[in-house]
């Protein structure tokens, strides 16, 4: 099976390179500030497509499916709940086409839901493993390798996430929390408390994405590789943003300064890495040299 590649690979202790940004580059190329990604999924996919293109020619072992916002929820929020399906299948075959003849993976993205669970919020913990449950399902069939539960900030919906993909598929999982107050999340949760409660869940490997500066995220990962043996995936930001003139995000942290970081994410106990916010396919190309002069 496709998926026991990615199992074989950690498992021998391989680095594997991640792809970089969805979102910032998407916007880069044209795609309106406010507006999610996923919707190119169905309304421009050769811009998906060519994104996943520069992330594969400049190193990426992983591509991650333009879905983070694609549970039927989250695409309610803007009107978009009936193109649930159609999105997440239609966002894993562009990655499976781009990947096609190569060993490089494809990796189903499920980000938050965008509500807040209960008593902070009116989602219950059954609902959200529900549309958790739905959204693993529709990408497991497609013809994903792996399932990413990314930048999660509530220890209780990564919770519900993982339950939620457990009960539709075998596919590894993976649990990605971001940590934008440092060195915890925006609820409080702490590198150390996710590595602690989450390596019993049903993970393969536990990780780090989006947040803050490169240093917070390195502390970070280093918290969690204290609290687990498990596996670390680790795609930080390249820095923090700000806007520019004509008030589009920028990210200051340019490739050089972001390669010269990985041997420290190694060291750390990363053995997948790539980078979230801001992090092009320049960025990612010489992120990926620095992990194959590590080999």
């Amino acid at each position: 099976m496709t998926s026991n590649r990615f199992l074989e690979r950690l498992q021998a202790g391989k680095i594997l390179v991640l792809d970089g940004a969805t979102g910032t580059n998407l916007q880069y190329r044209g795609l309106p500030t406010g507006m999610p990604s996923d919707i190119w999924v169905m309304d421009n996919p050769e811009a998906v497509m060519q994104l996943h293109r520069d992330f594969l020619e400049a190193g990426a072992d992983i591509l991650l499916t333009d879905t983070f916002g694609s549970t039927r929820l989250h695409l309610g929020h803007a009107s978009l709940a009936e193109r649930f399906a159609q999105t997440n299948r239609r966002a894993v075959e562009l990655a499976r086409e781009v990947v096609a003849g190569t060993e490089a993976l494809v990796a189903g993205s499920m980000g938050p839901l965008g509500e807040m669970l209960q008593p902070y919020g009116l989602l219950s913990e059954a609902d959200a493993e529900a549309a958790y449950a739905e959204q693993a399902g529709v990408l497991s069939e497609a013809g994903v390798d792996l399932l990413v539960i990314e930048t999660q900030f509530d220890l209780n919906e990564a919770r519900a996430a993982i339950r939620g993909a457990r009960s539709v598929t075998s596919l590894p999982l993976v649990c990605s929390f971001s940590y934008d107050r440092g060195t915890r999340t925006m609820m409080g949760v702490k590198p150390a408390q996710s590595g602690k409660e989450l390596a019993e869940a049903g993970v393969v490997a536990l990780g780090i994405n989006c947040g803050r500066s490169l240093e917070d995220n390195l502390n970070a990962l280093r918290e969690l590789r204290q609290a687990t043996k498990l596996p670390l995936w680790f795609k930080p930001n390249a820095g923090l943003p700000h806007n520019d003139a004509e008030g589009h995000l920028r990210y200051d942290i340019t490739p050089e300064i972001m390669a010269a970081q990985v041997p420290l994410w190694v060291e750390a106990g990363a053995q997948l890495v790539g980078g979230c916010c801001g992090t092009s396919p320049e960025h990612l190309k010489v992120i990926a040299q620095a992990v194959h002069q590590l080999a």
